[in-house]
């Protein structure tokens, strides 16, 4: 960026709260201003509230309290639709994707796309997969090609795992947020695939927060 110019905020949270509907508090007074093409790494125990961060940051879960701001909107205060979209922007990686088991990995990836497809193509693409080599070329990365056509069901929970990333990178994200995306990975496949998320983030200038 050029010097002395402010750098651009991906997502702001001001004394962000959250509390579950079973009155566990998860969030108190979180303060966090991430730039464009930052990489950074939430660290803490079990149970300390990194999942529930990352999905207030997705605007998958509206905060208790406090401002957040994403690509400097203000998600929960856009219209359903205008919040769907700016969701298209975000790509939040699951620990335990939640894909359909008996769904084939090709249209498993290509749901990548649905945010920003309309409805009648949405519904076209579980019926014929629209862009097989899209699929597959994410899959290459995380070597994954040859389970293209497989049902979801009969992968390991590390391959489910490479499946929910390669969906996530077909969506073409702007902001990557990754929640504990190799648990079921042995060490070397796990090194390997944060190796491909980082690449990623570098190579299209994203935030990738994790």
């Amino acid at each position: 960026r050029a010097r002395g110019r402010p750098a651009e905020m991906t997502v702001k949270l001001v004394q962000a709260s959250l509390r579950h509907a079973n009155g566990v508090q998860a969030l108190r007074g979180v303060d966090l201003r991430i730039a464009r093409g930052e990489r950074v790494a939430i660290i803490g125990p079990s149970g300390a509230g990194k999942s529930s961060l990352l999905h207030v940051l997705a605007s998958a879960v509206q905060p208790s309290g406090g401002e957040l701001r994403v690509f400097d909107r203000l998600p929960w205060k856009l219209s359903g639709r205008q919040r769907q979209k700016l969701r298209a922007r975000i790509g939040l990686i699951h620990q335990a994707p939640p894909i359909p088991p008996r769904l084939r990995v090709v249209t498993a990836v290509l749901a990548g796309k649905l945010g920003q497809w309309g409805l009648a193509k949405s519904l076209l693409n579980l019926l014929y997969p629209l862009d097989v080599p899209g699929a597959r070329a994410e899959l290459a990365r995380l070597d994954l090609a040859d389970k293209l056509f497989e049902q979801c069901q009969q992968l390991s929970g590390g391959q489910l795992q490479r499946v929910g990333i390669a969906r996530v990178l077909y969506q073409s994200p702007e902001l990557l947020l990754a929640d504990e995306p190799v648990s079921a990975m042995d060490p070397v496949l796990a090194d390997h695939t944060l190796s491909v998320l980082c690449r990623y983030a570098d190579e299209q200038g994203v935030t990738l927060i994790s």
